[in-house]
């Protein structure tokens, strides 16, 4: 028998794939834009000069770390449990396949485009070399950091893919557990340090992101590469010896009785789902059909209440500006994830739907295309409304109790620093409201159009998310300072006036990002609003019958 078998065949297959070649283009371009923009910025009147390879180097690493941990979410996390939804893999078993078999090649299968998208940057991070600011060490370790960054995050998603079942859960896994891998030991740690101690990494060693940020310069580099290394390799010895075992679906050993307690556990009892029958099926069937499930909301729910927790502890202890900077930072990494959890979730109904077989009684029903688009999004929002609001009502708050809010905005007291703070606040706040509104329409299009829910959060991310992203921060990285150098007439002074410094660079840096991200939004609501309103019934169809392109149906040629 050949070693490996699945491996060989995998690799062979994946490295025909047209993406496989592109995806490596387009991460080296992006590279090379972004870097170019950053030496850009450098050469401007405000940021210095010297040694411009550091700050490229920084920028492209810690971008390409988050796209490396973010690789385990889309490419492993749902790679076995799919064949298991599927039933196929049950066929690799009847042979003499092993665990780690099916394990290795699925690994390989599916990280290879990330593999050589992460290894096309690279070269582009070598200039660096070149320009000044990185030392040859911390180069080569900072890459080996980042490999073992990306092979950590696709260890963590082969190992829940193997537990789990559902696409939904398995995505929420596998961020809940690169969470507290990447993120639980170095706050573990910096308690001591907060404390008034010293920083002693020990349950840092487990994280890559711990690794990553001791590739500068820091003794323990190695330790932490190798304990991490030992955990990533641990997860897929688990999944290779777990997978054989969890394939199969188990037979129910409960009696009729215990099934209809988990049906009511799950939709509620006989009063409850007759009562949102009623209501909702006068409305919208298909509102009906995606509301009523019970605890959708149950997990956004426990989040919105810990912070909650939290933010009046903060608030009533009258906290010191370090933990507000705490407050600050978990906040920020909590929207990226509600960002990833709300693209998810509206990707879950069209994508199941599609699955199930579900888009063909959609299509038979006696509704219009508005009927069934708003079905999904008014479901949404009833389920989730509430603890969004919840959440987005302490993102203002805390913008106005924070430093900076209610002492001044950036030095400026009275009345002129508290409107500030509230105006930028307040766009801040449409801002995030309508990116949530923005993530729920476009991933109701991707679930519609893409294979599976896991590529329909991917797509969803990337094009609402990711590139915009890119594309407002070169904007603003290059915008800001031109606008601050024409407006405070500094083309033959030496440096920005302390007007400017105080009172137009804090307003740009806020209210432009914010701006262009509003604008952002609006464009991708309406664009995947009038797409799933207009065009719901072809696009379904093509979803349920590919269609080739340059292809149609086959002619029948008939004999005189």
């Amino acid at each position: 028998m050949t070693f490996l078998p699945i491996v060989e065949r995998e690799l062979r297959v994946a490295a025909r794939k047209p993406a496989t070649f592109w995806l490596r283009v387009v991460a080296a371009l992006v590279a090379l834009i972004i870097g170019g923009s950053v030496m850009v910025l450098t050469l401007t009147p405000f940021v210095s000069r010297m040694l411009m390879g550091g700050p490229i180097f920084s920028t492209l690493t810690w971008l390409s770390l988050a796209g490396a941990l973010s690789a385990g979410l889309f490419f492993t996390s749902d790679c076995l449990s799919e064949e298991k939804r599927e039933g196929t893999l049950g066929f690799l078993f009847l042979t003499d396949l092993r665990g780690y078999d099916v394990v290795l090649g699925k690994l390989l299968a599916t990280s290879l485009r990330c593999a050589f998208a992460l290894l096309a940057i690279f070269p582009v991070l070598a200039i660096t070399l070149l320009l000044g600011g990185v030392a040859p060490g911390q180069f080569w370790r900072t890459l080996l950091a980042l490999c073992h960054a990306l092979f950590f995050s696709l260890a963590v998603g082969m190992f829940v893919s193997a537990l789990s079942r559902h696409s939904q859960k398995a995505l929420a896994g596998t961020l809940l557990l690169l969470i507290l891998l990447v993120g639980l030991g170095p706050v573990v740690d910096g308690l001591n340090q907060f404390a008034g101690g010293s920083y002693r990494p020990l349950v840092s060693l487990v994280s890559p992101g711990y690794v990553f940020l001791a590739a500068a310069n820091s003794p323990a580099f190695w330790p932490a590469f190798l304990v991490s290394q030992g955990v990533a390799w641990t997860l897929l010895a688990l999944a290779s010896g777990l997978l054989p075992r969890t394939w199969q679906e188990r037979p129910g050993r409960t009696s009729a009785k215990a099934l209809g307690r988990r049906y009511s556990w799950r939709y509620g009892g006989v009063k409850r789902r007759a009562l949102l029958r009623e209501k909702l099926l006068a409305i919208n069937p298909v509102l009906w059909l995606a509301a009523r499930e019970r605890g959708q909301a149950f997990d956004l729910w426990c989040v919105a209440l810990l912070s909650l927790v939290f933010f009046f502890a903060l608030v009533v202890t009258r906290a010191s500006d370090g933990w507000w900077q705490a407050w600050s930072i978990i906040n920020n990494g909590l929207w990226y994830g509600l960002y990833l959890w709300a693209a998810a979730k509206a990707c879950q109904f069209f994508a199941e739907a599609r699955r199930n077989g579900m888009i063909e009684l959609l299509l038979a029903a006696p509704l219009t295309s508005r009927e069934t688009v708003q079905g999904p999004w008014r479901a949404l929002v009833r389920v989730f409304a509430v603890p969004m609001l919840l959440l987005l009502g302490m993102q203002f708050v805390a913008s106005l109790l924070s430093p900076g809010g209610g002492r001044g905005f950036f030095g400026i007291g009275g009345g002129w620093g508290w409107g500030l703070v509230v105006l930028l606040a307040a766009i801040g706040l449409v801002s995030t409201l309508t990116n949530l509104v923005a993530l729920g329409w476009f991933g109701l299009w991707m679930g519609l159009v893409s294979r599976n829910a896991r590529m329909a959060t991917l797509k969803t991310i990337v094009s609402v998310e990711v590139i915009p992203w890119f594309a407002i921060a070169l904007l603003t990285g290059l915008g800001i300072p031109l606008m601050m150098f024409s407006v405070s007439g500094l083309r033959n002074s030496s440096g920005p006036s302390q007007t400017v410094v105080n009172v137009w660079f804090p307003v740009m840096i806020t209210a432009l990002p914010a701006g262009l991200a509003l604008v952002k939004n609006v464009l991708f609501w309406t664009l995947a609003r009038r797409k799933l309103t207009r065009e719901f019934r072809d696009l379904a169809v093509r979803a349920v019958i590919p269609i080739q392109a340059g292809g149609g149906p086959p002619v029948i040629a008939l004999k005189p």
